[in-house]
């Protein structure tokens, strides 16, 4: 059997694999971690054979049921990479616990999430092992960089300042399609990543979207009624967010005669001053859990979500479970959850943030139906159905890999 044959297998899965898991962030507050915990929970369920080996603040190993957990902390010489997520320099020295636990465990898969230390020691020790990898693009690491780097060095002339960071831009993103090359099989969450990842890395990828859970996001959490139209926002507020974006909306509402509206803000990151001293209405919460950020949704009118670096865009889809359309760009992995006009609108430009913000504030019945629908298309995206093709990845990966280990013995 040729390898192009193998990538042409309608495949079952007939066994429960053995997967070794290395999230990126699994005990963080992000959409990685998020899904990583969903994951966990839907393997619990099953009953499924799982090693899950993240940073966390001790390095211990422990069992619960079906999964067992590695924990392995960071060095004093980690660095912040974001509002609670780092990056160990030294994590390799983990390699010999990891892999001893691996022997233990014997997976037929590994999956990784990204390029960060932990992953990096699932691809070497898959590698090492000779066993199936997959891999999981969750983050636009590439363009976070590029806007990070930006407001850092805006102080040099545009045109300076753009070209230098267009270039790492791009060189980032060729280190990542070279690490891509490791895995089988590839999964990620919209079709131009599909596209391009497909193009730079010659490997098999498969859609993966996210999951909602439209029982702690509903529309039975809301707690105001007072006639107030609020726009909303989750998420690190961070350059790579472009959360300047909602003083500037909220400045264009003002001149455009509207004023029964607020701002409520959820989250933390360092444009948090900035928004405090350029917006006059809004209510910045910082960083809600569970319940509190379960109202908080509810309470939200609209959904605005000017990010252009989303992968997917968890946040706008938690919205919709609770009943808001969200307004989002057209670049980006959001664009591909929003049904324009129904859902929400897809914004080409600051200006269309601004006409469909007013559109929603003029026009109370067709926001009436559009947070209807909203909730209607939630109740589509369950996450077992999101990781039960996960798992047959999973089995693409080691039908692949087992296909080749037979093509070399031949040899």
């Amino acid at each position: 059997m040729t390898a192009s044959q193998l990538f042409k297998i309608n495949f079952i899965v007939k066994e429960v694999l053995r997967v070794a898991y290395f999230p990126d962030s699994f005990l963080e507050i992000n959409g990685v971690a998020m899904t990583s915990n969903k994951l966990t929970g839907f393997v619990r369920r099953r009953g499924y054979p799982f090693l899950c080996i993240y940073a966390g603040k001790k390095t211990e190993v422990t069992q619960d049921a079906n999964i067992t957990f590695v924990s392995l902390k960071r060095s004093a010489l980690s660095f912040r990479m974001d509002e609670d997520l780092k990056y160990d320099p030294l994590f390799q020295r983990h390699v010999s616990l990891v892999q001893k636990e691996l022997e233990k465990f014997r997976p037929d898969v590994f999956h990784i999430t990204g390029l960060n230390d932990v992953s990096i020691i699932g691809a070497y020790l898959a590698w090492k092992m000779d066993v199936a990898l997959v891999g999981s693009w969750h983050t636009n690491l590439h363009e976070y960089a590029a806007c990070r780097l930006r407001t850092k060095f805006s102080f040099l002339p545009e045109n300076i300042c753009y070209s230098f960071t267009d270039f790492l831009e791009k060189r980032i993103l060729d280190g990542a399609k070279l690490y891509y090359r490791m895995p089988q099989i590839l999964l990620a969450p919209n079709q131009e990543l599909i596209d391009m990842l497909t193009e730079g890395t010659r490997r098999t990828v498969r859609l993966m979207i996210r999951g909602v859970d439209t029982e702690i996001f509903s529309t039975e959490k809301r707690t105001v009624n007072d006639g107030i139209l609020r726009f909303g926002f989750v998420g690190r507020l961070r350059s790579e967010k472009n959360v300047r974006i909602l003083a500037d909306l909220e400045k264009a509402l003002f001149k455009a005669g509207k004023n029964n509206f607020k701002f409520l803000i959820v989250g933390e990151g360092d444009e948090r001053a900035y928004l405090e001293k350029n917006m006059q209405t809004a209510e910045l919460t910082g960083v809600l859990e569970g319940g509190q950020l379960s109202e908080a949704y509810a309470n939200m009118d609209v959904f605005v979500f000017p990010s252009e670096t989303d992968a997917f865009g968890n946040v706008p889809q938690e919205a919709m479970a609770s009943g808001v359309p969200a307004l989002v760009t057209n670049q980006g992995g959001p664009k591909f959850i929003v049904k324009h006009g129904e859902t929400g609108f897809i914004a080409k430009n600051f200006d269309e943030f601004v006409k469909y913000s007013i559109e929603l504030i003029d026009n109370p019945k067709k926001l009436a139906e559009m947070k209807k629908l909203s909730r209607e298309f939630a109740l589509s995206r369950s996450w077992d159905s999101v990781f039960e093709t996960v798992y047959q990845a999973y089995n693409e990966a080691k039908v692949f890999l087992d296909g080749k280990k037979k093509l070399r013995k031949k040899k």
